[in-house]
Order: C-alpha cells, then sequence, then structure tokens
C-alpha cells in the first residue's frame, strides 16, 4: 500500500494489496477498497462504501455520501462499486436508503466523468459511461453499455435498457428502451443506435430485425398491444427483439414517442 502522509484513513477501514491513496484523502470506517485501486487527492470515501479491484477514484470526488432524501434518518446503507470504475473529478455518488433496498450499485468497467451524479438507490450495469455532469436521480436504473450524454438529467425511478444512447443536454423522463438513441429536453427517440450496436459486435440479421421491430411499435400508428403484438409475429423471434418488446410492454412509466426524422 502506498498512503499519503496527510491522508485520514480510520483504522477500520480495509484496504487490499496495493491501494495507493492521494494527499489529504479521506477514508471513513467500514469501508473496503479493492487491491490496486486509486483514491485521489482530497476525495473523499464514506462508510458502508465497497469498491472492487482496480477502481480510481479522482480528487475531490465525493463517494458513498449520505442520500439526499428527506426519509433518510441515518440508517445503515450501502454503496458497491464493481472491479475497474474510475470516478472523475467531483463526482458524487450517494449510498442507498431503507425504502429503496439500501444500495447503490455501479457495476464493473464503469466510467463517470467530472461532476456526475448518481443518487440514492441507482442501479448501474456493466460499461456504463455517464458523461460530464450528467445527473441520475434516486432508484434510476442503467443497464449494461449505456451512454448517457454531458448534461443530461434522469428523472428518478426511470429505467435504461441496455446499449441506449442518451444524448447530451437530454431530459430523461420515460423508460427509454434498448438499443435505441434518445434526444430532447423532453426526451423523444431517433431510431436505433446503429453505431453503438455495430461497435457492440451485433450481427446484421439482429439490427435489422431490431429496426423492424422498432418501426411497428413507434411508427405504425397501431396502440401499443397491437404494435407489440404484430411485431411478435413479423419480426424474428431473436432474443434481443424479444427483450425490446418486453421491456416496451413491462415499462412502468411508459416509453417516448419516436421523433421527427431518424438517426
Amino acid at each position: 500500500m502506498e498512503i499519503h502522509p496527510t491522508a485520514l484513513v480510520d483504522p477500520k477501514a480495509e484496504l487490499g494489496q496495493g491501494v495507493k491513496v492521494g494527499p489529504f484523502a479521506i477514508i471513513e470506517r467500514d469501508v473496503v477498497i479493492g487491491a490496486d485501486s486509486e483514491i485521489g487527492a482530497y476525495a473523499r470515501i464514506d462508510s458502508y462504501t465497497t469498491m472492487g479491484r482496480g477502481c480510481r477514484i479522482f480528487p475531490y470526488a465525493s463517494i458513498g455520501s449520505a442520500p439526499q432524501d428527506l426519509k433518510f434518518k441515518g440508517e445503515k446503507s450501502e454503496l458497491i462499486i464493481g472491479d475497474g470504475t474510475a470516478i472523475r473529478e467531483y463526482a458524487t455518488v450517494n449510498r442507498g436508503t431503507e425504502a429503496g433496498g439500501g444500495v447503490t450499485r455501479i457495476g464493473e468497467n464503469c466510467f463517470l466523468m467530472a461532476y456526475t451524479h448518481v443518487a440514492h438507490d441507482c442501479l448501474l450495469g456493466k460499461n456504463v459511461i455517464m458523461t460530464n455532469a450528467a445527473t441520475l436521480a434516486g432508484h434510476v436504473v442503467l443497464s449494461d453499455h449505456v451512454i448517457v450524454g454531458g448534461l443530461t438529467a434522469v428523472l428518478q425511478f426511470v429505467k435504461v435498457g441496455e446499449n441506449a444512447f442518451l444524448a447530451g443536454m437530454s431530459g430523461i423522463a420515460k423508460d427509454i428502451p434498448p438499443f435505441v438513441f434518445a434526444s430532447g429536453n423532453t426526451a423523444v427517440l431517433y431510431g436505433l443506435n446503429q453505431i453503438g450496436l455495430k461497435r457492440h459486435g451485433f450481427a446484421e440479421e439482429e439490427i435489422s430485425a431490431l429496426k423492424k421491430a422498432y418501426r411497428i411499435v413507434f411508427r405504425s400508428h397501431l396502440t401499443k398491444a397491437e404494435a407489440l403484438k404484430q411485431a411478435r409475429v413479423e419480426v424474428p423471434q431473436l432474443p434481443r427483439v424479444m427483450y425490446f418488446l418486453q421491456f416496451i410492454e413491462t415499462s412502468q412509466k411508459g416509453v417516448p414517442r419516436h421523433g421527427s426524422g431518424e438517426k
């Protein structure tokens, strides 16, 4: 371990082999930091935070602080961060609340850029990217490989499906289906996130089937129930197509409409 002499590390914190702690960093009791992780200068890691191996917390980040929720009364809750995740300068991540299950969770290999905020009880999958100053309210779910553009705000309890791309400076008030591109002050959908899907190795057959399913659901002028039924009949029942349709069918907050034009 390599701990700067000005850092304040509680004796009841557990630091793995090879952990580095920079000047004036604060690590409270009941913190677990995995091997080969690095805590930057002036960063603060609050109690009940568990961090995986190879994580990097950059200067002035605040990790595991109490939730910004008026119902929170100081009960024990957790923040769990997966291996290989990087959290940049001035980002803030809050622990969970009893009402939300008590855990905020960030998956492996996520990248939270400067000034991002992850509120209480959020659940982030693997390889999520949040660009500068993107903000998640409480109880938000971001599935694997979601990208959130800079200055985008996501409302409480919103769910975002895998490989979705949320454009910068957007307001996300409804659930965003997997594999799509969403943009706008009150975000609407602009077709599939085709560049992202190709980068992640989606087969042409899958992309073609998802395009057809998207057009039936969002551009056919059928009711949701009619469109989902038609899509299940006309589109090849590939696993990712079924996931796309099921996400829309089971959404509690509803999904945005299709916008004018298509990306």
